[in-house]
C-alpha cells in the first residue's frame, strides 16, 4: 500500500504515517525471517530491524520506495555525492521491478543477497565507520599496576 499524496506537515498525522510504514516494513521483515533461504544469517532480525530504521530515514515522502532525489539525499548524508547517471545506475543495479525505484523488498535482497551493487558497498562501509568511532573525552587515568 503506497503512502503517496500525504500533507507533509508533519505533527500527529506524519507519527501515524511513519507508525504504519514501520508496521508495513515489519510484515516485510517477518516474512524474510520465515524464509528459507536467510535462516543462515547471524543475528538476522537485529540486521533487519537496523535497514528498516536506514530504509524509513530515507524514505522521505513515505511512499515505500525510494527514488532516485531520496538517492541523491542518502548520499550527501553519507557524504558520498553522486551525478544522475551514478544515482541512475545504482537503481538499475538493484530495481528488480523496473519501477525507477528501490522498494524495501529490493533493499533487502540488495543488503542481504550475494550480489554486490555499488549502493550496498556504500552503506556497508558508512555501517562499519560509524562502528569503529573512536571513543571521546579524556583517557582513562592509568597507575602504574596497569602498565605492561
Amino acid at each position: 500500500m503506497p503512502l503517496q499524496n500525504v500533507d507533509r506537515q508533519g505533527g500527529k498525522q506524519y507519527g501515524k504515517l511513519k507508525h504504519q510504514q514501520s508496521i508495513t516494513l515489519d510484515d516485510i521483515n517477518k516474512e524474510f525471517l520465515e524464509d528459507e533461504d536467510y535462516k543462515d544469517f547471524e543475528d538476522l532480525e537485529e540486521r533487519l530491524n537496523a535497514y528498516k530504521d536506514q530504509f524509513m530515514e530515507f524514505d522521505d515522502d513515505n511512499s515505500g520506495d525510494i527514488d532516485i532525489m531520496e538517492l541523491k539525499r542518502m548520499m550527501e548524508k553519507l557524504g558520498q555525492a553522486k551525478t544522475h547517471l551514478e544515482l541512475k545506475k545504482m537503481i538499475s543495479e538493484v530495481d528488480t521491478t523496473n519501477s525507477g525505484t528501490i522498494s524495501y523488498h529490493e533493499f533487502l535482497n540488495m543488503m542481504l543477497g550475494n550480489k554486490h551493487s555499488v549502493l550496498k558497498l556504500i552503506l556497508m562501509f558508512e555501517e562499519k565507520k560509524k562502528q569503529k568511532e573512536s571513543p571521546r573525552g579524556p583517557p582513562p587515568k592509568r597507575d602504574l599496576s596497569s602498565l605492561p
